[in-house]
C-alpha cells in the first residue's frame, strides 16, 4: 500500500483521536523532521476546537452555564493538556518511525529494489514479525519465504545480507534478475531457495563461507561459467539442484555423505562425471541434457584421447587406481597431462579396417615379386654355363661377409651384456650402502626408494629444519617427501635417528599426518608423509599476499583448535612426546578440511633451537624456551597453541600480536574482527579468547595440559550446539 493510499484510508476515518493520531503518523513517517514543530502548531486551533464539545458533553456543564468564563478557562487548560499530550505521542511516534529494528529496515531496503510490482505489505505499523512470510525468534528474523510474488526487481546487495540470525531464505519464482549478492553475512544460514528467477552471472562465491548451508536450490536460472572445487567443501551439504542454467566445465567431485538430493541436468557441463561413492548412487537423469559429459556412470565413452592434446581421464579405467589410493589417481594423471581410456569399438573398426589394408597391398606386393622373380630365372637360366664360376664365387663371398657380420654383432652383443652386468652390480652395491625406505608400523611398501627417486618433484617449501617436495610417482600415488637439513641434525646418530622416528612412525591418529616411513644413509635422510591437498593453515588464515583474508568464523576458529587440540593431546598423553615447532604453517588441511599436524617431534633431533635461524618463529616460542640450552616440554606446546589461537581469531601474524593485558586484548580481538559488543556469537568469541589467554601466560606452572584445553574447547561446543537447539525449538513453537 502507497503513502497516499494510507493518507487517504486514514483521512476517511478521523472521527476520533485514535484516527487521528493514525493519520499525523502516517505523514510523519514519510516527511522530514523539521515538519514536527510546524504541524504542531498548525494543528493547535483544529485540537481546541474538537476539545469544546467533548467538555460540553460532560453532566456538569449544564450546572456552570452561567459561569461562561469558568467554562471556557477549563476548556483552554484541558485543551492545553491534551495538546502537550498529543504532540508527545506524535513525537514518540516519529522516533519510532524513524528508528525502526535493523531487521525490519533491512526487509524494507529489499522490498524498495526487489518489489517492482508493490506486491509485498510491509506495514510499519506493525512489528516487521507479524509481515507476510517473516518469521522471527527473540524479535529477530530466522526465516523469510517470499514466494512466487514475481517481483521482478533485484536482489540488492546491502539488504536481507543484513539478517544475520536468518535460517532459512526462500525467494522462488518471484523473476528477480541480476547477480546474487554476497551472502557471506548470512553466517546462520542452512537452507537458500533461489529458484525459477532470472539471476545471471558465476556460482555464488560467497555460499563457501556458510559453513552451515544444507539446502541449496539455484536451479532454472541464467547462471555460468564452471561450477567451483570447493562445494566438495561443503560438508553438510543435503540438497543441491543447479539444473536448466547454462554452467560450464567439468562436475565437481562431491563425495559428501550427506549429500541426498543432487541435480545438474540442462547445462553445458562436459568431461568425464567423477567417480565417487555418493556420485556413484545418483541415476542419469540427474545429469541429462549435458551432451559434454561421458563415463562410467552414464555409461558412455569418453572421447579418443589425443596424445599431443590436453588429456582427459576415463573414470572408469582409473576407478581401481582411484579407490586404491583414495582419489589421488585422478590429481597423478591430471598433473602428467596423459590419461588412460579403454579401447572402444570404433578404435577396433578403425584397427581392422588398417590390417585388411596392409594385407591387400602386401599380397599385391608380393604377386609382383613374384613375376620379376619367374622373368629373372628364365633369363638367368639361358646364361646359367657363362655365369656358373662368377655365380658361385660370389656366394661364397657374401657367405663370408655374411659370417664376419655375425662374428662382429656377436662380439658387440657379449660385450654390451658383460657392461650390462657391471652396471646393475654396481647399482646393486649403491642401493646396498645407501639402505632402503624403512617402512613404519607395520605399513604396506606399497613403493620402493627407486620408484620415489625416479618420481616428479616439485618444491612446496623450505623449513627450519628441512626442505619439502610433492613427489609423483610411476604408480599415481602422490606423498610429501622431506629433506631433512644434515646441518641443522647431523649431531644425532644413525642409532638415535632410527630409533626416534620408530617412536614418531607409530603415531597414529585422525590429527596427526602420518608418518608413512623414512630414509637414512650417511648425510641423507629422507622422511615421507600423506600429501595433504588443501594446503596449510597459514594459508587460510592469511591468504595470499594480493589479497588478505577476512578471520574466520568463530566456528571455523573452534573445529580447528579442537583438531590441533586432539592431535597435540594425543601426542603429549599417549606417547609423553611433545611437538616442539607448532605453528600454523605446520598444521594441514585434510581431504575433508580436518585440520592435521605435520613435523611434529622432530625438534630434539635439532642441535640447537629452530627459532635463533627464524624470527618469524620467536612468538610461538615460551619465554622458558627462548634460551638456547632448554629443551621444548609439553607446556611449551602448550604456549605455541595459545599464540596459534590467537592468530585464527585475529588474522594477524603472532610478530603482530601486541603485549596487552587480558582486557585489552578482548578489545584488540574486537577491533581486529570488527565485531559489536553483546550477541550469543561474540560471547563464544570471548569464551575462545579466554582459553588463548589461558595457554599463552608466562608461568608455565599456571598453563593448562593439552588434556584440559581440549575439554574447555569441548565444553564451549557443546554449550553453543545447546543454544542452536533451543533456537531450533523456539523456531517451530513459534
Amino acid at each position: 500500500m502507497s503513502f497516499i493510499e494510507k493518507l487517504n484510508q486514514a483521512s476517511m476515518s478521523v472521527q476520533s483521536y485514535s484516527s487521528l493520531f493514525h493519520l499525523l503518523h502516517v505523514i510523519l513517517c514519510h516527511t522530514a523532521s523539521t515538519t514536527l514543530p510546524l504541524l504542531s502548531f498548525l494543528l493547535s486551533p483544529f485540537i481546541h476546537s474538537l476539545f469544546i464539545p467533548f467538555v460540553i458533553s460532560f453532566p456538569f456543564y449544564n450546572a456552570f452555564t452561567s459561569l461562561n468564563l469558568y467554562t471556557i478557562m477549563l476548556s483552554k487548560s484541558f485543551s492545553l493538556v491534551f495538546f502537550s499530550s498529543f504532540s508527545l505521542n506524535l513525537l514518540l511516534s516519529y522516533v519510532n518511525c524513524s528508528h525502526l529494528p535493523a531487521d525490519a529496515q533491512a526487509l524494507l531496503d529489499f522490498k524498495r529494489k526487489a518489489d517492482l510490482n508493490n506486491k509485498l505489505d510491509f506495514n510499519t505499523t506493525f512489528s516487521h514479525c507479524k509481515w507476510q512470510g517473516v518469521q522471527c525468534y527473540k524479535h529477530r528474523v530466522v526465516r523469510l519465504v517470499i514466494e512466487g510474488y514475481n517481483l521482478g526487481g533485484i536482489f540488492s546487495s546491502d539488504s536481507l545480507t543484513r539478517l544475520d540470525q536468518l535460517r532459512v531464505l526462500s525467494l522462488q519464482n518471484n523473476s528477480l534478475v541480476g547477480l546474487i549478492p554476497n551472502l557471506s553475512s548470512l553466517t546462520n544460514l542452512k537452507a537458500l531457495f533461489l529458484h525459477h528467477n532470472r539471476f545471471s552471472g558465476s556460482f555464488p562465491p560467497s555460499i563457501v563461507t556458510l559453513h552451515r548451508i544444507r539446502t541449496l536450490d539455484l536451479s532454472y536460472n541464467n547462471l555460468t561459467a564452471e561450477l567451483p572445487t570447493w562445494l566438495a567443501r561443503l560438508d553438510r551439504l543435503y540438497y543441491l539442484r543447479l539444473e536448466f542454467n547454462q554452467f560450464l566445465g567439468p562436475i565437481p567431485a562431491l563425495n559428501q555423505s550427506t549429500l541426498s538430493v543432487f541435480n545438474v541436468s540442462s547445462n553445458n557441463l562436459k568431461g568425464p562425471i567423477p567417480v565417487t561413492l555418493v556420485l556413484s548412487k545418483f541415476s542419469p537423469s540427474s545429469y541429462n541434457h549435458n551432451p559434454g559429459l561421458c563415463g562410467k556412470i552414464l555409461h558412455k565413452q569418453c572421447s579418443k584421447i589425443h596424445f599431443f592434446g590436453p588429456a582427459a581421464a576415463d573414470p572408469a579405467s582409473s576407478a581401481a587406481p582411484m579407490e586404491a589410493v583414495g582419489g589421488i589417481g585422478q590429481q597423478s594423471s591430471q598433473l602428467r597431462g596423459v590419461g588412460l581410456s579403454k579401447p572402444s569399438r570404433n578404435s577396433h573398426t578403425s584397427k581392422a579396417l588398417i590390417w585388411g589394408f596392409i594385407v591387400g597391398v602386401t599380397v599385391l606386393i608380393g604377386s609382383v615379386t613374384c613375376f620379376a622373380l619367374a622373368v629373372r630365372k628364365q633369363r638367368r637360366d639361358r646364361h646359367i654355363e657363362r655365369t656358373t664360376m662368377a655365380s658361385d664365387y660370389s656366394a661364397n663371398a657374401d657367405a663370408a661377409a655374411v659370417m664376419r657380420t655375425e662374428e662382429e654383432m656377436e662380439e658387440k652383443v657379449k660385450s654390451a651384456q658383460q657392461e650390462g652386468m657391471i652396471k646393475v652390480a654396481a647399482a646393486a652395491a649403491t642401493v646396498g650402502k645407501s639402505g632402503s625406505l624403512v617402512f613404519c608400523a607395520g605399513e604396506t611398501e606399497l613403493y620402493s626408494l627407486e620408484q620415489l627417486m625416479r618420481g616428479s618433484a616439485e618444491l612446496l617449501g623450505r623449513g627450519t629444519i628441512g626442505t619439502t617436495y610433492k613427489a609423483v610417482l610411476d604408480n599415481r600415488l602422490i606423498v610429501c617427501v622431506k629433506r631433512l637439513d644434515s646441518s641443522r641434525i647431523g649431531g644425532a646418530g644413525k642409532e638415535v635417528f632410527q630409533q626416534h622416528m620408530e617412536s614418531v612412525g607409530a603415531l597414529r591418529h585422525p590429527n596427526l599426518v602420518p608418518l608413512r616411513c623414512y630414509f637414512e644413509a650417511k648425510e641423507e635422510r629422507l622422511l615421507v608423509y600423506d600429501y595433504q591437498p588443501n594446503g596449510s593453515l597459514f594459508s587460510l588464515i592469511h591468504g595470499s599476499k594480493s589479497a588478505r583474508a577476512k578471520p574466520l568464523h568463530w566456528t571455523s576458529c573452534l573445529k580447528i583448535a579442537e583438531d590441533i587440540a586432539q592431535g597435540l593431546s594425543y601426542i603429549h598423553q599417549a606417547w609423553r612426546l611433545v611437538h616442539g615447532n607448532l605453528k600454523s604453517s605446520n598444521v594441514l588441511l585434510g581431504s575433508d578440511f580436518e585440520a592435521c599436524i605435520t613435523d611434529y617431534c622432530l625438534s630434539v633431533l635439532a642441535e640447537s633451537s629452530l627459532a635463533e635461524d627464524d624470527p618469524s618463529l620467536w612468538a610461538y616460542k615460551a619465554p622458558e624456551f627462548r634460551k638456547s640450552d632448554s629443551e621444548a616440554t609439553s607446556k611449551s606446546d602448550v604456549y605455541a597453541f595459545g599464540v596459534l589461537l590467537l592468530e585464527l581469531l585475529t588474522g594477524k601474524p603472532p610478530s603482530e600480536h601486541p603485549y596487552l593485558t587480558p582486557n585489552d586484548i578482548v578489545h584488540w580481538v574486537r577491533s581486529a574482527r570488527d565485531v559489536a559488543d553483546g550477541g550469543s556469537d561474540e560471547n563464544r568469541l570471548v569464551m575462545l579468547l579466554e582459553v588463548a589467554i589461558a595457554c599463552s601466560v608466562a608461568s608455565p606452572e599456571q598453563r593448562p595440559n593439552m588434556w584440559q584445553v581440549l575439554k574447555m574447547l569441548q565444553e564451549i561446543k557443546e554449550a553453543a550446539l545447546m543454544e542452536e537447539d533451543d533456537l531450533s525449538t523456539g523456531e517451530e513453537m513459534s
